[in-house]
């Protein structure tokens, strides 16, 4: 049986559906209530409370570990002994490229602690760093419906953002073994620009979408109503000045899935219902 945790966000769902269509035995853990595919088995369950998941893990071979909000609240250890505990031999780790390319950020602080946990676990394990995430554009949607724009900052400051549906398919893919003490990085096929963005969901909706571009104080204050500082300002930090390794197209999803990864557009495409 493989666990999921986080199981109704942008990652968990589609890795969810993938893993039941596959025939895997699958168990769901969300802190709510969740609409899941036939025969996949619903836990409410909290990482920042350890006991609670012990009903999920009765029995399970692997367990994917999706550290939401940066981590705050979550003892790593405690997770990974109550996991160790039930008898879990493998743990999936989703962590983020950010953990390599500013391990000093104070954003990214929890995952450099939990990923050190993972690793000295004495657990199977695997960690997968990917760059920012093409569903972060939801952030514009309400604009795009009501007056078809988008607002943001660093206008033409190209970041290879992943589908999330391409980390679930290689979340799978590890989940089922033999991907022992491996760090993949995944990311889309090409850096793509906010404005560039931008006129991608306009394509995909069939209309034109204006880009305004916000200045860094003007994004910090928008961003300041749902995400912690340190967030904020390491997220800026990325967008506005990536590094080169954050730039830069990795081959790890075609590694994994024998495939091109999925680009924005694609994405867009997809999910052009949200910005109708």
């Amino acid at each position: 049986m493989i666990v999921v945790t986080g199981a109704t966000g942008n990652v968990g769902a589609p890795l969810v559906a993938e893993l039941a269509a596959a025939g895997e035995q699958v168990t769901a853990v969300s802190r709510r209530p969740a609409v899941l595919p036939a025969g996949i088995r619903h836990v409410p369950a909290d990482l920042t409370d350890p006991d609670s998941l012990r009903p999920a893990l009765d029995g399970a071979e692997a367990l994917f570990v999706l550290v939401a909000g940066g981590g705050a609240g979550i003892d790593p250890d405690a997770v990974l002994g109550a996991a160790k505990a039930a008898g879990v031999r493998r743990v999936v780790l989703q962590s983020s490229q950010g953990v390599r390319t500013r391990p000093g950020a104070a954003s990214h602080a929890h995952l450099v602690t939990f990923e050190a946990a993972v690793r000295g676990s004495g657990l199977e394990w695997t960690i997968l760093r990917p760059g920012g995430f093409a569903p972060n554009a939801y952030a514009w949607a309400p604009s795009v419906r009501e007056r078809r724009l988008v607002a943001a900052p660093f206008a033409d400051v190209a970041l290879p953002v992943v589908d999330p549906a391409d980390l679930a398919a290689c979340a799978a893919v590890t989940l089922r073994g033999g991907h022992q003490s491996q760090v993949y990085e995944l990311t889309g096929p090409a850096p793509i620009a906010p404005r560039a963005q931008a006129a991608a969901i306009g394509a995909a909706i069939g209309e034109e979408v204006t880009f305004v571009e916000l200045t860094r104080g003007e994004a910090a204050a928008a961003m300041g109503a749902f995400m912690p500082p340190e967030v904020v300002e390491g997220t800026l930090d990325i967008l506005g000045s990536p590094t080169p390794d954050e730039q830069q197209v990795s081959g790890d999803v075609a590694k994994l899935l024998g495939r091109d990864p999925r680009s924005f557009a694609a994405w867009a495409a997809d999910h052009a219902a949200a910005f109708r």
